[in-house]
């Protein structure tokens, strides 16, 4: 599943819905260690990396990235 339906669904909307569109057009973004790795290995590895997909490192870096966007939005919320 593909994480725009986890979204989807867990929002109960339509398929066809606009509020995901509008959420990413704000600039805000849903993401578990898979993708966040993922996007981790994109920007930091880029192209000339030496392997294809990510590493453990981007995923110890995914899980880091994600633990601190966690603490971020509970101190807002203090």
């Amino acid at each position: 599943m593909t994480m725009r339906q986890a979204l989807v669904d867990a929002l109960h909307l339509p398929d066809d819905s606009e509020t995901v569109k509008r959420i990413h057009e704000r600039g805000l973004a849903v993401a578990d260690e898979d993708t966040m790795s993922q996007a981790i290995h994109d920007v930091y590895c880029g192209i000339v990396a030496d392997h294809q997909h990510p590493n453990e490192k981007d995923r110890e870096q995914a899980r880091a990235m994600i633990a601190a966007l966690q603490k971020a939005i509970d101190q807002t919320r203090a």
